[in-house]
């Protein structure tokens, strides 16, 4: 019988440390009596509510889905899972692909039929987390009284000691330029766009964040514009999460805020905050649809990749980073929309006159032929490769459990099997997408009579234009790549089209 062992710890303090050992020793000791084989060790160092921040348990339902082993092994069902849900899918999932649960404190026993008291257990570790949770908002909720606790100040403030102070340098100004700017009637993405021209550092590099964007958006002015600790008071509590068992949070309700007033020197005026915010309530409106015009969701940026916007005024497209946020970030990448459709009616025209042939397709076909019949053989060698390297996986494992070879040898040969693994687990992926487009996409008779019908009737409305085409580049000088549907890497290294005045993906 194969095992998979399955060890959680909550932290990494010293203490849980030694728990994990004593497991380890627990769970070898258990393998020896019974004569069962070690498939694999699964360990996360988490909290057991959630299943999304433990990747070994969710590593290990994969692998069970797979067929991979027999049977879970834990110390107890607390480690599986102190969630009520989450246990009894991983009880469900045990019985359907067949494989048993057994903890080593004699609760759960699949094995011998025991089950009957799996709801009660799960319920029990809800309960106690859901207890535990609670006693900890409570304190936070004592805690944050007149105190910031949040990890990032407002922008134009730091902390001392918990308390917000003006900064002494041009943020605070920044803050007063955002606010009159909306009192002026300007919008969040104007006042966004008129920050990002001047050069002035976001929220995020004032922070100092790994993940900051020198780019200022709307949603960014906006949260700068409601955010109520610029009069002064200090406002917390105004999230919570949901429950001990999933990661979601919801807006607190107004009544549960903590809410301490004059705790701090004040950037904006109560009266003008007040205006803004009426302001900001006065404008929500239920926007009407925008028209939607024929190159809409199709047409992109060659260089940055954002869709191209209608401009009415220009009778055509503009980047929609150029658009939003000026030329700091993009240029415009103009197309006019009858220079389009004019376009590419011509070289679908063109298209038709080339693939028409029948001495075209016929050598077309009989070389994509070859080419999947190559990848197909390529496909079965790495599928039989992978199978070998795991193999090789399973028995060093063994080795390691009997101590055969030293930690650090047994490290680096599952770290070189697993770069193998990836490597032809990359290339296989690419095979097997490139053989399911040839199922689905070369058919010849069906994409001459699409063509065929274009240029019979040769009108680009909106359904021959997605039939045909898949998405549309727009060079910075306005010239357009279009990228068929139909475009395949097998044909484009196979048939080399014609040199047109229009570029093309083929």
């Amino acid at each position: 019988m194969k095992c998979a062992i399955y060890i959680r710890v909550s932290t990494n303090k010293e203490e849980q440390k030694q728990s994990l050992e004593n497991q380890k020793k627990l769970f070898m000791n258990l393998l020896t009596e019974k004569g069962w084989d070690l498939y694999d060790i699964y360990l996360d160092v988490q909290s057991g509510t959630k299943m999304t921040k433990r990747p070994e348990l969710k590593r290990m339902i994969e692998e069970a889905k797979m067929g991979k082993f027999d049977i879970i092994l834990a110390k107890e069902l607390s480690r599986l899972a102190r969630n009520g849900q989450l246990s009894y899918e991983i009880k469900n999932l045990a019985e359907n692909c067949g494989i048993h649960i057994l903890t080593l404190d004699g609760a759960i026993d699949t094995l011998s039929g025991n089950t009957q008291m799996f709801g009660l257990y799960a319920w029990m570790y809800e309960q106690e987390s859901q207890r535990t949770s609670d006693r900890v908002k409570a304190a936070l909720r004592i805690r944050a009284k007149g105190k910031f606790k949040g990890s990032v100040p407002p922008y134009g403030y730091y902390v001392q000691d918990g308390v917000l102070k003006i900064k002494n340098d041009f943020t605070p100004d920044v803050v007063r330029r955002i606010f009159n700017s909306y009192l002026s009637g300007n919008g969040f993405d104007r006042i966004a766009r008129e920050l990002l021209e001047e050069g002035i550092s976001t929220p995020s590099e004032i922070a100092g964040k790994r993940n900051s964007s020198s780019i200022w958006h709307g949603s960014t002015v906006r949260n700068i514009l409601e955010n109520p600790h610029y009069i002064g008071n200090l406002v917390q509590q105004r999230e919570t999460s949901i429950s001990v068992t999933t990661e979601k949070r919801k807006s607190n309700d107004p009544s549960n805020y903590i809410i301490s007033e004059n705790t701090h020197d004040a950037i904006i005026s109560k009266d003008d905050f007040q205006v803004v915010q009426q302001l900001i309530t006065e404008r929500k409106r239920k926007r009407p649809y925008a028209k939607k015009h024929l190159f809409t969701n199709i047409s992109l940026c060659a260089d940055c990749g954002k869709s191209m916007h209608f401009k009415a005024n220009r009778k055509g497209y503009i980047c929609g980073t150029y658009n939003k946020h000026g030329h700091t970030q993009c240029s415009s990448h103009l197309v006019r929309e009858n220079v389009l459709i004019k376009a590419i009616s011509e070289d679908i025209k063109q298209m038709f006159s080339e693939l028409s042939t029948k001495s075209i397709q016929k050598n077309i076909e009989k070389k994509i032929t070859t080419c999947v019949q190559r990848d197909q053989k390529r496909l079965a060698k790495i599928l039989k490769e992978i199978e070998n390297i795991k193999k090789d996986k399973t028995a060093a494992l063994r080795m390691k459990i009997r101590g055969e070879i030293h930690d650090d040898e047994y490290r680096l040969l599952i770290e070189d099997n697993g770069n193998q693994i990836a490597k032809l687990n990359e290339e296989k992926v690419k095979l097997e997408m490139g053989l399911l487009q040839q199922k689905q996409k070369i058919d010849f008779t069906k994409l001459i009579q699409q063509i065929e019908q274009f240029v019979q009737n040769p009108i680009l409305d909106e359904e021959m234009l997605h039939k045909l085409i898949e998405k549309i580049e727009i060079k910075e000088d306005g010239s357009p790549r279009i990228h068929y549907r139909f475009s395949d890497p097998y044909i484009s290294s196979i048939f080399l089209r014609a040199t047109h005045s229009i570029p093309h993906d083929w």
